[in-house]
């Protein structure tokens, strides 16, 4: 999965930018106090641990591409 696909299925899910320094965009929602902090690189692959971490922390399933 690629930087920008990750940033589309959190902001799908209600997700919004709140704070950005150089490369480090940091997401939340309504109602919740928790940053989600993503290093954004754009049209690069993020690695398989730090895709199901950011996921688990938002709270969103892992996507299977079979």
């Amino acid at each position: 999965m690629k930087f920008s696909e990750l940033i589309r299925i959190l902001e799908s899910n209600g997700y919004s930018i709140i704070k950005e320094k150089g490369s480090i965009r940091y997401y939340s929602k309504p109602g919740q106090k928790k940053l989600i902090r993503v290093d954004y690189h754009g049209l690069k692959e993020v690695p398989t641990g730090t895709c199901n971490f950011i996921l688990k922390s938002a709270g969103l399933k892992q996507r299977r591409d079979d």
